[in-house]
């Protein structure tokens, strides 16, 4: 005996139920669905909002804030520190995508000055902290605005 040969016991499954076919089939006249209402009705699917005629939760909660992601501007953050591990003399989009800094190309890049930089790269993103562009210069690299 193994699990590949495991059947119910006789008698205990019994065949699907032909709903609609009269009422001969067992489920005749209302077809399994109660009496009235609109459950009862074809084409019957409620809403996950709906809460029978009572005002719905998301009416009845308070709505408060501000949400703006409508006009966002998605930005990708890259450190110095993950630019200073790729150890190029020139860092743009195309590079930190191929190396996996980032994800995506149409999204905007603002580097961050968080870690040091010692050898000098040249570096063009949309962004710059202060602080990066600091440490980018002091260490004899350039910062290119794209």
């Amino acid at each position: 005996m193994d699990l590949g040969n495991l059947t119910p016991a006789k008698g205990s499954v019994k065949g699907r139920k032909r709903i609609g076919r009269g009422n001969a089939s067992g489920q005749g006249r209302t077809a399994g669905r109660g009496n009235n209402g609109y459950k009862s009705r074809s084409g019957s699917k409620s809403k996950l909002h709906y809460e029978g005629g009572q005002t719905p939760l998301m009416r009845r909660l308070p709505k408060r804030g501000f949400s703006n992601y409508h006009f966002r501007k998605e930005v990708q953050v890259v450190n110095l520190d993950r630019i200073a591990s790729l150890k190029l003399e020139k860092v743009d989009i195309n590079t930190l995508i191929e190396n996996g800094i980032i994800k995506k190309a149409n999204a905007l890049v603002k580097i961050l000055g968080n870690g040091e930089i010692t050898s000098a790269v040249e570096v063009s993103a949309d962004m710059f902290s202060q602080t990066a562009i600091e440490k980018i210069e002091k260490a004899g690299g350039k910062v290119v605005y794209q």
